[in-house]
């Protein structure tokens, strides 16, 4: 489709591509730094220390496994970085082990010292007094020590089958027990139901928020677990196991319960990296590595929990508003502010919803009035990750008591959200919804609601598009952009959308969507060769893309192409960016950002230019491989001149941010953007000042 001119680089060049799992590495020492800011409350701080970690978790569970597993394979199959799965696990092991150092520096260093200044302090086993020790020990026979569970190691008693993520602690023994048996190591499992954190009561704390760990009492106690032997050494181990779910989609006759019967595998699934105290001796280690079939870089020894993530909980502890950011309420749009009837303001005109900065109850309300509403025939939705007791699943059900036509593609192979999209499958099924599980070999992407109106004996359909899920927790820490409209074209397209998830048949030209995998990569790729051609004949040429990841060759070379050409190019790009700017005769033209703040960007805007008539485009999928060739995606049009205005100024904001802004260098490593002279600005700070409400 697109031909390098004679005279250009070749484009196709391995040290043109930054390697995918190495940026992903990257993005996450981004949210690491976040830690250390000082400018952040200092809890918050604490949190992103904890998604560090764990982004790292999955990181290891998706990632790195299936490296693993091709590396094992001897596959020979390179990304066009043309690193080999071996290749890239050398440097993975270097760069993770990097970052868990600092990871754990900056805990012990930096955020523990900090937060007992705050005074939460988190009580040392050597720094209990009698009286905290008194209770701790009555807190361990009455709390733990019925729930634990120790195993002896001996010919009756195998190394147990160690959950993913758990937990466990290795001990070292001498004597002999009832039995006369010296096996000399025993395994402790501490159940998940457990709490990690334990606060201390007020009759022995000399503070409002002095804690302790649940390992530190374990440790404390151990001894208790085996009497009569003597306990030399006690140690925390975790293990990180493959958590990517296979299922065959070519033999399996019943997806759901193909789905339900891989859940339990993810709990057991190959091992790919093991986590153990720092001072855990080397013979158990070794002797832990070679339980696990893992080699010696798979071993990272930690100074402190081996589970940071569960630090999760301390802000929900602690009752110190003043350490988080502040409060907000999400701004309602003015035209819903007194309106009864949500069809009426659409008829009137398009609205736009920037999440969290405005309300996501629109769209809840849309879906109820849509339940309630005599007029309405039939409501098809999407659904990829909605979260427990969702009212948007309420709404559904709902309706569908109510006798509408109601049809929900679910999603069953949402990572880490199949078991509770299974329940809701089921619920809705319950109720009297058709649930289909979208079509085999292609995840349903797409955020799409569409309701059938009878309006004066004709049909109007209603639409909701958006870039992020139905899910009202995460539209309170998402960025995401959400159309609702009645234009007659979008609406005709969604319903040749849903047409396509719940029958056979090929499917019907859209008028206005970009849907991959059909169209929305060609589509994508002929915009940014007009841009191109614009450029070389002269006239204005400009793309701006938001994403949270470029992955896919033939964009990246097509945006190298537009480079060379002149078109000037802004790619915001959150996490993965394979793509190498500032490179002189390829990439020269085009700048890329990060930006990491207080919400998770996640909205995906494709601006283009096109000679001063230009197209905005929102959308579900990235410019990565998997969204664009094997996911059902919606790829939307902002027409309306005014939200599209608005869309790019707020855009503008994100390109002129100097506070929360990273600027990926030519050779792969990220740095702040400097402020230089320039007022400070935080493009979410903009944002939230502008339509949301300090509580």
């Amino acid at each position: 489709m697109f031909r390098d001119e004679m005279n250009s680089p070749d484009l196709r060049l391995p040290e043109l591509y930054i390697n995918r799992e190495l940026s992903l590495l990257a993005f996450n020492l981004r949210v690491l730094e976040q830690a250390k800011d000082t400018a952040i409350p200092l809890l918050e701080r604490l949190r992103y220390l904890c998604i560090s970690s764990s982004n790292l978790d999955e990181f290891f569970e998706i990632r790195v496994a299936g490296l693993m597993q091709r590396a094992a394979l001897e596959s020979v199959q390179a990304g066009p970085d043309n690193m080999s799965s071996q290749e890239v696990l050398v440097q993975i092991s270097q760069q993770a082990h990097e970052l868990v150092a600092e990871q754990y520096r900056v805990l012990n260093e930096v955020l523990l010292p900090t937060l007992e200044e705050q005074g939460i302090r988190f009580i040392k086993r050597q720094e209990w007094d009698t009286a905290q020790a008194a209770w701790i020990k009555d807190y361990f026979e009455h709390e733990l020590s019925p729930i634990l569970s120790p195993i002896g190691l001996d010919p009756a008693h195998p190394f147990p089958r160690i959950l993913n993520k758990s937990l466990n602690f290795i001990v070292q023994l001498k004597g002999k027990d009832a039995f006369g048996r010296t096996s000399g190591m025993a395994v402790v499992q501490a159940p998940r139901a457990l709490p990690r954190l334990i606060r201390l009561p007020a009759e022995c704390s000399h503070g409002s928020d002095d804690l302790v760990f649940l390992s530190s009492i374990i440790h404390a106690h151990v001894d208790d677990l085996f009497p009569g032997m003597k306990v030399l050494g006690c140690y925390q181990f975790r293990v990180t196991r493959n958590s990517d779910l296979f299922v065959d989609e070519e033999e399996v006759d019943d997806l759901l319960r193909a789905v339900e019967g891989e859940l339990g595998s993810r709990r057991f699934g190959d091992e790919v990296r093991l986590e153990a105290a720092d001072n855990c001796p080397e013979e158990v280690t070794n002797f832990l590595l070679d339980q696990f079939g893992l080699g010696a870089n798979d071993l990272y020894t930690v100074n402190g929990p081996v589970n940071l993530n569960r630090l999760m909980s301390l802000p929900d502890m602690v009752n110190r508003p003043e350490l988080n950011f502040t409060a907000f309420t999400p701004s309602m749009p003015s035209r819903l502010s007194h309106a009864n009837n949500i069809f009426q303001v659409l008829r009137k005109g398009d609205l736009l919803l920037h999440h969290p900065f405005e309300s996501f109850v629109p769209v809840i309300d849309f879906l109820r009035q849509a339940a309630a509403d005599p007029k309405v025939l039939a409501i098809k939705q999407t659904l990829y990750r909605t979260g427990p007791d969702s009212a948007v699943v309420d709404a559904l059900v709902s309706a569908a008591r109510a006798g509408k036509e109601v049809t929900v593609v679910v999603e069953l192979r949402a990572r880490f959200d199949e078991e509770a999209n299974i329940a809701l499958a089921n619920r809705l099924q319950e109720a009297g919804a058709h649930v289909v599980y979208g079509v085999v070999g292609y995840k349903t992407h797409a955020k799409m609601i569409l309701v059938v109106r009878r309006e004066e004996d004709k049909l109007r359909h209603y639409i909701h598009l958006g870039t992020g899920n139905y899910h009202s927790r995460t539209a309170r820490i998402y960025t995401d952009y959400g159309l609702l409209t009645a234009n007659p074209e979008l609406g005709e397209d969604v319903h040749k959308m849903f047409l396509q998830l719940t029958s056979l048949g090929r499917g019907s030209k859209l008028n206005k969507i970009l849907q991959a995998p059909f169209t929305l990569h060609t589509g994508m790729l002929e915009r940014i060769e007009r841009e191109s051609e614009n450029a070389r004949a002269g006239k204005a040429a400009r793309i701006i893309a938001k994403m949270n990841g470029l992955v896919e060759p033939n964009i990246i070379r097509a945006l190298y192409l537009a480079s060379q050409s002149g078109v000037e190019i802004d790619l915001i790009v959150r996490g993965v960016c394979c793509l190498r700017p500032g490179i002189p005769g390829v990439s020269e033209n085009i700048r890329v950002r990060s930006i990491i703040g207080r919400f998770l960007e996640h909205t995906r805007i494709y601006y283009f230019l096109n000679d001063n008539k230009p197209e905005l485009f929102c959308s579900s999928a990235d410019w990565m491989e998997r969204n664009l060739h094997h996911r059902v995606e919606s790829c939307f049009p902002i027409e309306d001149k005014k939200i599209r205005e608005r869309v790019i100024k707020e855009l503008d904001y994100y390109l002129q941010d100097n506070l929360q802004a990273w600027e990926l260098r030519s050779d792969g490593s990220y740095q702040r953007s400097e402020r230089g002279e320039a007022e400070p600005l935080s493009a979410q700070l903009t944002l939230l000042q502008a339509m949301g409400e300090s509580e």
